[in-house]
């Protein structure tokens, strides 16, 4: 049965995003994406490709025209342009279905900026869903070129994560907002299993039918490299802290798609097999 309500994704050529947009046509739903280059966007026939950027609220309000339900993610720690872009979002929208993180140790919101931006939800009335995902099995791809020289070298090699695959977060989402009973609702989501990093690369290595090692990096090295290359210093002392702290506390396995979508949660080895061509 095709379904008529516009539904825009904002994200939409990123990991999950892409998901999403694959889901929801899947449905019959009509799937706007608001894009910050519609001339570089390699999206399925059927795709409406409009400008929308999240630091121009003008490019956002006509990108959300029409649309009955929103999915969103805010992309960098920076939320300066946040509350601008809520308002235009929120202006002709009945729902919005955010991908946010995990709870922190209150457990009643994420902290850092996902926690900010749910805040900015809230309280501009509009509906909502929360997709409260942990660990992205996506972010192993920086590891994608060290793993064609067969080492790794990186930091925490003993930490434990839960890492959840994309295709895990985007089935929830369309989920959320394709079916009615998902407002008001905040859904952790996990992988499986804990891993360790090490064991990750192990599991990779099988998958490419070899051996790629772990080369435990001192902490200073790795703090000066992620600052090179992700410039936000702030930000790489988040990271570094939650990965040293995983080493005696791993992430645990706190929610999975099953509840939501009725499927099992894909495995670590499941989202290597699906990934081998980003590590060949």
């Amino acid at each position: 049965m095709e379904h008529t309500d516009t539904i825009l994704v904002l994200g939409a050529t990123g990991h999950v995003g892409r998901h999403v947009v694959a889901g929801l046509l899947e449905t019959g739903a009509r799937v706007r994406a608001a894009v910050r280059r519609p001339d570089a966007a390699h999206l399925p026939a059927g795709v409406e490709v409009v400008h929308g950027d999240l630091t121009q609220p003008e490019s956002l309000e006509r990108a959300a025209s029409g649309a009955a339900s929103i999915f969103l993610l805010w992309p960098t720690p920076d939320t300066s342009a946040a509350t601008d872009a809520l308002v235009a979002l929120t202006r002709d929208t009945s729902h919005i279905v955010y991908l946010s993180a995990l709870d922190g140790p209150e457990n009643h919101r994420p902290d850092g900026f996902w926690g900010d931006i749910e805040d900015l939800i809230r309280a501009s009335g509009v509906h909502w869903t929360f997709i409260r995902a942990g660990g992205f099995a996506t972010n192993v791809l920086g590891w994608a070129d060290q793993i064609r020289t067969g080492v790794v070298r990186w930091p925490y090699g003993d930490a434990g994560r839960s890492l959840i695959h994309e295709q895990d977060i985007a089935d929830v989402a369309v989920e959320a907002l394709m079916a009615g009973g998902h407002t008001g609702r905040s859904y952790p989501l996990t992988g499986p299993e804990v891993l360790t990093q090490i064991e990750q690369v192990r599991i990779i290595g099988e998958e490419l039918g070899r051996e790629v090692q772990w080369e435990e990096q001192p902490v200073e090295e790795a703090r000066e490299r992620l600052v090179a290359s992700w410039g936000d210093p702030d930000f790489v002392e988040m990271a570094l802290a939650a990965w040293a702290a995983m080493v005696d506390a791993p992430e645990q396995v706190v929610g999975g798609p099953e509840s939501i979508t009725g499927n099992p949660a894909r495995t670590f080895r499941q989202w290597a097999r699906d990934h081998l061509h980003d590590f060949r």
